[in-house]
């Protein structure tokens, strides 16, 4: 068996937060930082968060995720606010936050118009007259699905010490979403898990679009974590976006 907190707590292993190591860590922990109040969207395990608090952040800090495993390992630290459910159906904030954040590419799980639309329009209420919002989405141009295969299984030792194998398989590419398994097995390919994901693959101007519609105005935009700008290779749009 591997269960839903089984899952969450190799998410935290595979992906560690660690600004001073990547790069796209330490772009948001800067945001951050600087900021009184912060809402984080998909904010996961609340390893972001987390660090925040322990960097000596003294303002508020507010989780907001679906996944209630991971939900459970956010409450670990208990001098944060979490919430559980989606920015469409749940956020409620009304001008209480200097800062919105989706980080590690949680933009990409608002898959439908629909559910575009009602999280940016909830974010954006949630904002301060000057609030900005922070987020990236991978650039669809460098289609970097196709590296999502079993050929790139990667081998994984969790907490507990047991070895784990961990892949990715395409299932479809229909318009601009990606719907994909990661499966978890052990090391002789019995598969104990397989969780299916889909992601949206937005373009620079369809994510303007989207961000005019619900009355943001880009100001910042970058193409890679060191800020520079998007060019034909970029392999990440990041957006900072201004309550406009």
């Amino acid at each position: 068996m591997f269960s839903d907190a089984d899952a969450a707590a190799l998410y935290d292993l595979l992906n560690p937060w660690e600004p001073k190591r990547w790069p796209s860590d330490g772009f948001y922990d800067e945001l951050v930082m600087a900021a009184h109040s912060v809402l984080d969207v998909g904010c996961g395990t609340g390893s972001m968060l987390h660090r925040a608090r322990e960097g000596g952040h003294a303002g508020r800090l507010v989780g907001l995720d679906p996944d209630c495993a991971a939900l459970a390992r956010a409450r670990r630290r208990t001098d944060i606010e979490w919430v559980e459910g989606t920015a469409a159906a749940d956020a409620e904030w009304n001008a209480e936050f200097d800062l919105a954040t989706m980080v590690s590419h949680a933009f990409q799980c608002l898959v439908t118009d629909h559910e575009l639309r009602a999280s940016l329009a909830a974010i954006r209420a949630a904002l301060h007259e000057d609030g900005h919002f922070a987020f990236e989405t991978r650039h669809p141009q460098t289609r970097a699905w196709e590296g999502w295969n079993p050929s790139n299984a990667s081998d994984v030792t969790d907490a507990s010490g047991r070895a784990l194998l961990v892949w990715h398989e395409i299932e479809s590419v229909v318009g601009d979403v990606v719907t994909f398994t990661a499966t978890t097995a052990e090391p002789d390919g019995a598969v104990l898990r397989i969780d299916r994901t889909s992601l949206r693959f937005l373009g620079v101007a369809a994510l303007d679009t989207f961000l005019a519609e619900a009355g943001f105005e880009v100001e910042a935009r970058y193409g890679d974590w060191n800020r520079g700008p998007v060019t034909s290779t970029s392999r990440e749009i990041i957006t900072i976006a201004r309550r406009a």
